[in-house]
């Protein structure tokens, strides 16, 4: 989807271009100047009705990257996140505050022929329409790909469903931790970790069924988490010069021509003798020693920090990961800020999450060109709703 976006501000004047290190951005095509700090989707707008997570995290990011993003909401209650708590930030629950930043709120009953009016013609002036409902609907109620094709062709429509659009399962909800159970990711960590790629091509291939392994790698050894004097440390070995390596910090340099360990292929035929041997040299030390002797040796590694030590770690402050904002009822909070980054633009400050139906009449007056007198027949019978400033 937002390589989708990317291609609509193209069309509208921008471009991609190589940043420092081959990063890729995009700029307009004005002239650059010191202070042209221009979103790569600016002018673009999103007709956004999803809810929950996937399709608010998804709109989310096109709004931090200059977008227009128009949520529609259920009048009086909203998108469900907003009561998943706790926690709660006075009334706005955080997790909806975790998603839900850049955007505007208009509240419509898609349920009444009015309110489906209303997102027709804001489909009209948008140009990607992004939903998230089970399959046919919205399709029932007149909202569905053909009827928005009919009346915006130009638009852009995107649906996140749990199984697809077709299928025995196309009618089942489907969240996060269902597709890990689904998928078969459950069966091999437990909780899930990892993504699942290399285990279904091992039973496709060799029809090696899939064995729960926690922290550690099928075919990689060490490759997972060991227990310190205080903590855990991850290590993964990618190939032979590093297991060497590993050897030297733990200080048991016997291991290195271990005709056991010699090569990776080895190491996993023998993985408990090895992993056994480790675990206890690992148990001897503080995680920050180890950490001090990692440090430059090229091997991958790191703690398994609680949120607490992430959000000091020196490397997300630099990255500036932690995004603080005003919020109208919470006042100041703090949620995960966007992980992408651009060699042209700074992301500037974010709006805060919505509250529910807070641009309901901004939306229906400057987008859509609505006079008051209609605005108020559609308050009145409910079909909208606009929250009141308290």
């Amino acid at each position: 989807m937002l390589a989708a976006a990317a291609r609509l501000a193209a069309q509208r004047g921008t471009c991609l271009l190589s940043g420092p290190g081959g990063g890729r951005g995009l700029r307009s095509g004005r002239a650059r100047s010191d202070t042209d700090n221009m979103k790569p989707l600016e002018g673009i707008k999103i007709l956004d009705m999803t809810r929950v997570l996937a399709g608010p995290f998804a709109t989310m990011n096109l709004g931090d990257l200059g977008a227009e993003v128009i949520k529609v909401e259920r009048p009086g209650a909203g998108d469900d996140t907003r009561t998943w708590g706790p926690p709660f930030v006075g009334r706005e629950s955080a997790y909806f505050l975790s998603v839900n930043r850049n955007k505007k709120s208009i509240a419509v009953n898609i349920k009444d022929p009015k309110g489906v009016k209303i997102i027709k013609e804001l489909a009209a002036v948008c140009d990607v329409f992004v939903e998230n409902y089970v399959p046919g609907k919205l399709s029932a109620v007149g909202l569905g790909y053909e009827d928005i094709d009919k009346i915006a062709p130009h638009i852009i429509y995107c649906s996140i469903t749990g199984y697809g659009q077709t299928g025995p399962l196309s009618q089942r909800a489907g969240y996060d931790t269902v597709a890990s159970a689904f998928g078969g990711l459950m069966h091999i960590t437990g909780p899930k970790v990892a993504c699942l790629t290399h285990i279904a091509a091992n039973y496709l291939i060799g029809q090696k069924e899939a064995e729960r392994w926690g922290t550690a790698h099928v075919s990689i050894v060490p490759y997972q988490a060991f227990k310190t004097k205080d903590g855990f440390l991850v290590v993964g070995v990618g190939n032979n010069q590093q297991f060497a390596t590993v050897c030297k910090i733990l200080n048991l340099p016997e291991l290195i021509d271990d005709p056991k360990y010699k090569t990776n292929h080895l190491r996993v035929q023998n993985r408990k003798e090895l992993i056994k041997i480790l675990s206890a040299r690992f148990e001897k030390e503080m995680t920050s020693k180890w950490l001090y002797l990692f440090e430059g040796s090229g091997v991958a590694y790191g703690p398994i920090n609680n949120m607490k030590e992430v959000f000091a770690e020196p490397q997300v402050l630099h990255n500036d990961l932690i995004m603080e904002m005003k919020h109208p009822t919470a006042g100041k909070i703090a949620v995960p800020g966007p992980a992408v980054r651009y060699s042209k633009f700074k992301m500037s400050e974010a709006r805060p999450p919505p509250l529910l139906g807070q641009h309901t009449t901004h939306i229906l007056k400057e987008v859509l060109r609505y006079d008051d007198k209609a605005i108020g027949e559609l308050l009145s019978a409910g079909v909208v709703t606009q929250h009141e400033a308290e």
